[in-house]
């Protein structure tokens, strides 16, 4: 079976699906349309057909070994974020033990559950796409590699034995933080996980997705943060407190997940906050995950 990417790409002044083979891309429309007529799969956007992942997966196989309209070449293409769109956007807080060590923490796993946050959808950006620091907002804006799976199928209730089944595929996250502006002083709440998380293009996402068929073990991948040059994290998947399994049996026993859901699985040690270093206007960053590729953004001046 030839393997393939699942990706998003700009043409003609639209954004449309691709599946990738072997360094070209076909429009996933015009796939489906040939390979499966009668499916009434909307292959227009992921958005759409991520939602049919079931119905869909056989027919990728098929589309991926024997192509049948015309093909673009990925180096030559304008990729966009995999999904304008998707379902809820659920991101594991301190997940990582050096993470947790860098910030001061002890974690006892036995004693803990693990913490959730959710992220807005209109913060995502796509590869090569501008983080835009919003002005008068934070002065600390940071950066985190995640893993991120995407979800193929609905769970509720799921266990150790199952909750993988439900992932449809992987791509890479930068959760990027506004570090100064999460505590609130004028509520006793404390932590304010919607403004310390979501903010314009604090999303970025791609640059496509890998099948989870794809990726042999998600709990050993290489994690690697680059700004303007400068290596700022390195870890690697296996360092997670709660495993990807452990995060859907929790999210499970609270809500049902449905395709198109995004888990993003926390993010390992080397942050700015705790070496002082922020995102400035000029800065790039290039965020590398094993097997899934780089997602890489210039950092600019927002309003």
């Amino acid at each position: 079976m030839s393997d393939y990417k699942l990706l998003s790409y700009k043409d003609d002044g639209a954004v449309k699906a691709g599946i990738e083979v072997d360094g070209s891309i076909f429009n996933l429309a015009s796939e489906v349309a040939f390979h499966a007529p009668d499916s009434g799969i909307d292959g227009s956007s992921l958005d759409t057909a991520i939602r049919r992942w079931a119905d869909l997966e056989p027919i990728l196989t098929k589309i991926a070994n024997s192509p049948s309209t015309r093909a673009h070449a990925l180096a030559d293409a304008d990729l966009a974020a995999p999904f304008s769109n998707p379902g809820t956007m659920y991101c594991a807080g301190a997940n990582y033990y050096d993470h947790a060590e860098e910030m001061g923490n002890t974690i006892d796993k036995s004693a803990i559950e693990p913490l959730f946050f959710l992220k807005s959808n209109g913060a995502i950006i796509g590869p090569n796409d501008e983080i835009r620091l919003p002005k008068d907002y934070s002065q600390k804006y940071d950066w985190e590699v995640e893993l991120a799976a995407v979800i193929g199928h609905e769970g509720h209730h799921l266990n150790l034995d199952n909750a993988m089944d439900i992932i449809a595929g992987y791509t890479i996250f930068n959760d990027v933080s506004a570090r100064d502006v999460g505590r609130r002083t004028d509520w006793n709440f404390g932590m304010d996980w919607f403004r310390h998380k979501s903010f314009d293009t604090s999303a970025p996402m791609g640059p496509w997705v890998i099948p989870a068929s794809q990726i042999a073990d998600p709990q050993n991948l290489s994690l690697k943060t680059t700004v303007s040059g400068e290596v700022m994290q390195e870890g690697n998947t296996n360092g997670m407190v709660f495993s990807i399994a452990e995060l859907i049996v929790s999210l499970t026993k609270q809500v049902p997940l449905r395709p198109g859901d995004i888990i993003a699985t926390g993010t390992c040690a080397g942050v700015g906050f705790f070496r002082g270093v922020f995102f400035k206007p000029g800065d790039d960053v290039k965020l590398e995950v094993e097997n899934i590729g780089e997602l890489c953004n210039p950092i600019v001046q927002g309003q």
